[in-house]
Formats: C-alpha cells, structure tokens, sequence
C-alpha cells in the first residue's frame, strides 16, 4: 500500500452526501442492521443537473473552525513527468459543431467538469507537542460530510493520527507518510483529529513536531433531503437537462427482486469524490485491479491519489432514506487516459477490499438501434439508482443512434436514459447482453456516452 493509513469502521451512519443526518447502516452480504436511528421522514430533495437546486439556503459556517472558502484546488491537465502517456489522445480533442452547445454531464466545477457537492475552506489549526491540543473538532452544522487535509504530520515513530467521527464509529489513521494529503471523508457534520502520543519524552525536538491543518472540505447541504432521489426538477437558466420526459430512474434495490442481474450489475459501480469537493460515477472493468470513468473527471494518478472511491452506496430499502454502510478506498495509479475517448483508467489502493461487488465487461460489439439499456449511477452523488427498466417499463432506455459523434465522428451511442451530474462516467449496459455499449458523458436529449467497443480496442493491453 502506498499509504500507510490503518482504518477502524464501526457502525457508521452512512448518509447521502447531498443529503440529511441519520441513517439505518447494513451490509449487503447479509450481516444485520447497524442499529442507528432511523432517518426522519422527509420528502426526498429534487436533484440539480449541475449542482444545488436554484434557492436553496446557503450552507452554515463551522462552529469551532474559523474558515475561508477557497476555489477547487483540482488541476486536470495531464503533463504529469510519472504519468504513463495517454492513449493517442491528441492535444486538443476535435469539437463538432454540435457538440460545442453540449454540456457534459459533470459540469457544476467549469474548470475540471467536474459535478461540485462540497465547499473548500481554509483553516489554520496546529494540534500535537508544545503548540496546540492534541484534539480538535471541526463542526459544519448541517455539512454532509467533513473532509481534512494535512498540510504536515511530523510525529515520532510509534505517534499517529486518527480522524473519526465523535462517536468514534467510523475512523481512520495517519502516520508521518501523510503529509500534504487528504484524509478520508468523515460522514456526518464534524470530524475529530486525534494525535495519540506513545513516547513520552521527546525533550530537545518537541518544537519540530505537530499536525498542522490547512484546508477542509464540507459536503453542502440541500434544503430537505434523502438518499433517495426524485424529479431533479424543472430545468433552471443555463442547465441542461438530462433527464429526457419524466424521470424513470430508482434506486439501484428497487431492482433485487424483479430485475435481479441489473441489480447485481449495479454493485460494481462507485462513486467517486474527487479533490474533495466534486464528484463522478466510475465502475469497476474486468476482473483485474482496474477503475474506469470519464477524461473530464480525473486524468492524473495525483488527482485519483487524492480520489475517494465509494461501492455499495446504495439505499437499503426500495425509496428508503437508510443507505448501506459504504466501503471506501482510495484511488492509486493512472494506467491511460485518453481526452477524445473520453476515458480514464486507474487503479485502486486496497483492491481486496472491493472485489466482492463484482466488475462489469466492455462489450465489442456495437448495439444496434431500438436495443434496450440500463444506467447504473450515482446522479447528484446520490446513492446507486439505475435508469431503464425491462421491456415496456424500458421507456426512453435505448438505442437512439449507435453511430453519434461526441468529440469525434461515430465515437459515441445516443440514447435518451435518465441521467443527472455525477453521472459522468457510468456504464451504459446493454440488456440483451449485459455488458457496456458505452461510457457516459454527455447530457442534453439525446444523452450519449463513448462507444464500449472502441473502448476495449484501446484497453486491451490493460484488462
């Protein structure tokens, strides 16, 4: 493992990002509920296309942390000197006349298109030896979730950190090695930062040792909430609508029973908080350690370093608020990107832990048009819903054109599935095969996503 981060999950509420406090906690392998207190009984948030539905109260200021919001601190140029060269991707991708009115379907954060859930604040806490507590509280009333960035942790052999949440239910721990990084989200409105001391007599160097905090990141409230999405809502000035009449999409268990291999298929999607404060979906592909969403989400193995890779973010009960408990790991390496493809293929740091939700296949053969589709996804951040049905419930789900130009001419399939930002990087999944025709990145009516036989040419070598 590159980092040497231990990590102690309890029962933890794990909530919907953009959404409220208090969730029931299961796991999906059959183990009993958490035992938390049920989420309140509200009505489930309209989802924006591009952000916070317009008038929504803006988020509150921390409680014990003074704090500065900060732009996005993300770069999504890809000249990294240890990154391995893109895969053929020219300089600047064609843009067809048609496409420079498009939106993709990620573009709340302008500069990276990025899907932005959270808000970047500068602090200036110091924790540890001769200066500072050795434990801090960092409260955002109302925050969905608490996100610390270390700016240095020098601490003695045997020394480290933890950041939980004040039950102390979920935590994870830090040594020395992580300087300037991130740490783990913690779910909820406030995180704890711990030094735990083992030696006890450090005279002589006790000046040159602390835990200094620079930035936090806090997951933005809405108005009322769920892990459950519904109507994203009338289209506002300057957004583009993705979802194509009304939304048929729910949450990826309302298909367990009666759809059960797209449920399944569903498990190895995750959702990706990036830098964070912005989001995209991206999927497990093939059996190996290997991650794929879209270009425009990440196209460094900095920014994927920096990446929370979230599976089984997914409700417990069909239009339920209680999620199951999350498995977090982080993103590693970036094997190959590609900007007119659109794709970026990465790995994971603690693989093991998530080969038990599965992998999906790029299927080689084009669809043709009228067959019927399937989008697994995390719109808006939400928990996993999954856009088209079977047969006649299939609706808008299909083929529209297998032969549309995205960046560039015949690279992508059309379709008008349900979609929403955060999708950017979903897997569009034929029903007559089961595999992915495409991977999502445009909305706008017809939706389109890059053709998933093009997409296994130029991976090959990788999976």
């Amino acid at each position: 493992m590159r980092r040497k981060t231990g990590i102690v999950i309890g029962t933890c509420a794990a909530l919907a990002l953009a959404g409220v406090a208090g969730a029931v906690v299961a796991a999906q392998d059959g183990s009993e509920p958490a035992g938390w207190h049920d989420a309140p009984a509200v009505a489930p948030a309209p989802v924006a296309e591009h952000g916070l539905v317009p008038g929504a109260p803006a988020p509150a200021a921390p409680r014990t942390t003074a704090a500065t919001p900060v732009p996005s601190l993300s770069s999504a140029t890809s000249d990294d000197p240890g990154q391995p060269p893109a895969s053929s991707a020219p300089s600047s991708a064609p843009t067809p006349e048609h496409v420079q009115d498009r939106r993709l379907e990620s573009t709340e954060a302008p500069a990276t298109g990025r899907e932005r859930i959270g808000t970047m604040h500068r602090v200036d806490e110091e924790l540890g030896y001769q200066a500072g507590p050795v434990r801090q509280e960092l409260s955002y009333p109302g925050a969905s979730y608490v996100k610390v960035h270390f700016e240095r942790i020098a601490v003695p052999a045997g020394d480290y950190v933890t950041v939980s949440n004040p039950a102390g239910t979920e935590s994870y721990r830090y040594e020395a090695d992580a300087d300037g990084r991130w740490a783990m989200s913690i779910t909820g409105d406030t995180a704890v930062v711990e030094v735990h001391r083992r030696t006890e007599s450090l005279s002589g160097v006790l000046a040159d040792l602390g835990v200094d905090i620079d930035r936090v990141a806090r997951g933005d409230a809405r108005e009322s909430g769920g892990s459950g999405a519904g109507d994203p809502g009338p289209a506002g000035p300057g957004r583009e609508e993705s979802v194509c009449g009304t939304d048929t999409s729910t949450d990826a268990v309302c298909y367990e029973s009666n759809d059960p291999v797209a449920y399944t298929k569903s498990k190895a999607i995750a959702r990706l908080l990036i830098n964070g404060t912005e989001l995209c979906t991206g999927w497990r592909v093939g059996a190996k350690n290997r991650m794929i969403t879209n270009n425009h989400c990440l196209t460094r193995s900095d920014e994927a370093y920096d990446t929370e890779v979230w599976f089984n973010y997914q409700c417990a009960k069909c239009g339920g608020y209680d999620v199951f408990k999350p498995t977090k790991v982080w993103g590693d390496r970036v094997l190959a990107t590609d900007k007119t493809y659109d794709y970026t293929l990465f790995t994971v740091d603690g693989f093991a832990s998530i080969e038990k939700f599965g992998f999906l296949t790029l299927d080689t053969a084009r669809p043709k048009r009228g067959q019927e589709l399937y989008v697994p996804q995390h719109p808006a951040g939400e928990p996993a819903r999954i856009a088209g049905s079977k047969g006649e419930a299939a609706g808008n789900c299909a083929v529209d054109n297998p032969d549309y130009t995205g960046y560039a001419a015949h690279s992508d399939v059309s379709y008008f599935c349900d979609t929403a930002g955060g999708s950017s990087g979903s897997p569009v999944i034929s029903r007559a095969t089961n595999r992915v025709v495409a991977l999502h990145h445009f909305g706008g009516c017809p939706n389109s996503g890059v053709r998933g036989d093009l997409l296994a040419g130029r991976l090959r070598a990788y999976l």
